[in-house]
């Protein structure tokens, strides 16, 4: 059982899950109560605030139910302000709020340095190389 094709999304998976933790730790000595998932939220919407929680979901990879779960966290957080969509009324507009973008300009300096620990001894190459092996994974699956 030893053969890596059998074991690689085994460390695949330990590895993502085991990099959510050592970020979750990270990120709470500088900002109380906020999630890897919360941040990619702020994150998205900071880049391209027109997103919908529909596409905001595929993007963080969860259902929609979880999302809508996280934004109405999110908004009783401050960290969002959700209103309606004069453009569809069926839809949510998101905004950061002035404290979503604080904690995002806190989080940066922490982001940068859980990148740099994580990927200390691997080199530009290795990096590319494994995104390449991994995009080839995942082009053969979808």
């Amino acid at each position: 059982m030893n053969v890596p094709p059998k074991t690689v999304f085994y460390t695949i998976e330990r590895t993502i899950k085991s990099y959510r933790k050592f970020s979750n730790r990270n990120f709470s000595r500088v900002v109380d109560d906020i999630t890897v998932d919360q941040k990619l939220i702020l994150q998205y919407l900071n880049s391209s605030p027109e997103l919908s929680q529909t596409e905001i979901a595929e993007l963080v990879f969860k259902d929609t139910a979880s999302i809508t779960r996280m934004i109405d966290l999110m908004v009783k957080k401050d960290f969002l302000k959700r209103s309606i969509n004069t453009e569809d009324r069926r839809k949510f507009k998101l905004e950061i709020t002035a404290k979503g973008k604080d904690i995002l300009s806190r989080l940066e300096p922490v982001i940068a340095a859980n990148r740099k620990t994580a990927f200390a001894g691997i080199s530009e190459e290795e990096l590319i190389q494994l995104d390449r092996t991994l995009q080839k994974i995942l082009s053969n699956i979808t």
